[in-house]
């Protein structure tokens, strides 16, 4: 199946993002996934992120799958010196090494690990977020997307990767698991009356919605 960017157009965002921010941390985290193919959302992705966090003003960010960091990285540097990122993972190894990381580019304090299954530690926080962001196993977006919708302020945002999932969503012949559980979580936004939505095609797609009653 072809790329939903154009190899060439997908590395010249890289390269503007790049332009953009440059940090030595942020450099070994996008090698280390290049050398374990240990999926990450990507430098275009990540500034995305952070430009929709930024826009908002958000200071309480809500990570439903975090790996080692690397989109946390984003969402800590929106959320600024007050602010918070809670971050969930099922490895405590990608927690350690998240800690590594962030640490060494001065965003730690910022950041907030629960090891564990992703919705119970959103289920552990108290009160409303500024964002949540949805990046779990995609047999799991569904039930992300009904008990993150509930916990988002007015004006808020619910975001989500990979939600075109290589263009499989529009395949009609994948019916495999994962394919039918993002087409049930678009559908399940597009839904929402609570919320206005739209999916970016960038990298895997990018789901934004913005809850607005």
């Amino acid at each position: 199946m072809e790329p939903l960017v154009a190899p060439e157009l997908d590395t010249y965002l890289l390269d503007l993002a790049a332009q953009q921010h440059s940090d030595a941390v942020l450099e070994e985290m996008e090698a280390r996934a290049r050398e374990q193919n240990f999926p990450i959302v990507g430098r275009a992705v990540g500034r995305f992120l952070e430009v929709h966090a930024r826009s908002i003003s958000a200071r309480r960010v809500m990570e439903l799958g975090s790996g080692y960091g690397y989109s946390a990285y984003w969402f800590a540097r929106a959320v600024g010196e007050v602010g918070s990122v809670v971050c969930t993972d099922s490895d405590a190894g990608n927690a350690r090494d998240a800690e590594r990381y962030l640490t060494g580019a001065a965003l730690w304090e910022r950041v907030r690990y629960r090891v564990g299954d992703a919705l119970a530690g959103l289920a552990a926080e108290d009160g409303e977020f500024d964002v949540v962001y949805c990046d779990v196993d995609k047999v799991g977006y569904p039930d992300c997307w009904r008990a993150a919708s509930d916990r988002i302020r007015m004006g808020g945002l619910y975001l989500c990767d990979n939600v075109l999932w290589s263009g499989r969503v529009a395949q009609t012949a994948d019916q495999s698991d994962s394919t039918e559980a993002i087409r049930e979580h678009n559908r399940l936004v597009a839904a929402d009356r609570r919320y206005i939505s739209s999916i970016a095609p960038l990298r895997d797609g990018v789901m934004v919605a913005l809850r607005i009653s």
